[in-house]
């Protein structure tokens, strides 16, 4: 969402100037699971937790219902705040936006494939993060034996670049390109047109190396790991 709120100037226009929380909350027994966007100021925080007195709140009755949603399928959650419909409006255009993550969103304007390479980059270096300090198996054991490490990606032309830093279990996702050390591991996409494919799975990192589409640089035992991992959050979106 920020990627969008920064980089796409009709979205920048439409939500400039807004002050307005909006609350995502999810019923999970024994607990609820909860978000809200906190738009203020032209910049959008994402806070855990409650906001107190949100102008809009999607309510839904399971996680299974939010995830669904999020993944592009046709479920309606209950809303409150049905009077703000200017905010409500906006917002939903930003939610729809978000279908540019998923695999099957292939655009061909220029601008909206740098937008889903930013996007998806961002997003995967982000959730291989969340997945290590969430306490899964495959990920703890992996990041657990390595020292201090940088994984970059990046994708030229397009200026577009992220990283993730690795230290003995502990794991860090970065926007650009990470400047005090030198990548234990650098996947390199031939510009969006390139990234496309790989990001959305039409071909693996094995066929994209053999056509051009993609390089990796330093370890081929570390960067085929990553790139499981990565697959794993690309099915997760789906």
């Amino acid at each position: 969402m920020k990627v969008l709120l920064e980089d796409d100037p009709g979205t920048r226009a439409r939500f400039q100037g807004l002050d307005a929380k909006v609350q995502f909350t999810a019923q999970d027994p024994p607990e609820e699971a909860s978000a809200y966007l906190h738009f203020h100021d032209n910049t959008l925080d994402v806070v855990e937790g409650k906001a107190e007195n949100p102008d809009i709140m999607f309510r839904f009755p399971s996680l299974s219902k939010m995830i669904a949603m999020f993944a592009g399928k046709p479920v309606i959650p209950r809303i409150q705040g049905w009077t703000r419909v200017g905010l409500l409006i906006k917002v939903m255009g930003l939610l729809m936006a978000m279908k540019l993550l998923l695999p099957t969103a292939k655009p061909k304007d220029p601008h909206k494939a740098r937008l889903k390479v930013k996007m998806t980059l961002y997003m995967i270096t982000t959730a291989l993060s969340q997945l290590n300090k969430a306490g899964d198996p495959d990920m703890r054991s992996w990041t657990s034996k390595q020292p201090l490490r940088i994984y970059q990606w990046s994708c030229e032309p397009g200026n577009i670049a992220a990283h993730l830093k690795i230290k003995a279990g502990k794991t860090k996702a970065g926007r650009g390109t990470y400047e005090r050390r030198k990548p234990f591991v650098h996947i390199k996409f031939a510009g969006p047109e390139g990234a496309i494919p790989v990001l959305s799975n039409s071909v693996d990192m094995v066929q994209a190396m053999g056509s051009g589409l993609l390089t990796v640089e330093g370890s081929p035992e570390y960067g085929a790991a990553v790139g499981i991992f990565m697959v794993r959050i690309a099915k997760m979106l789906s």
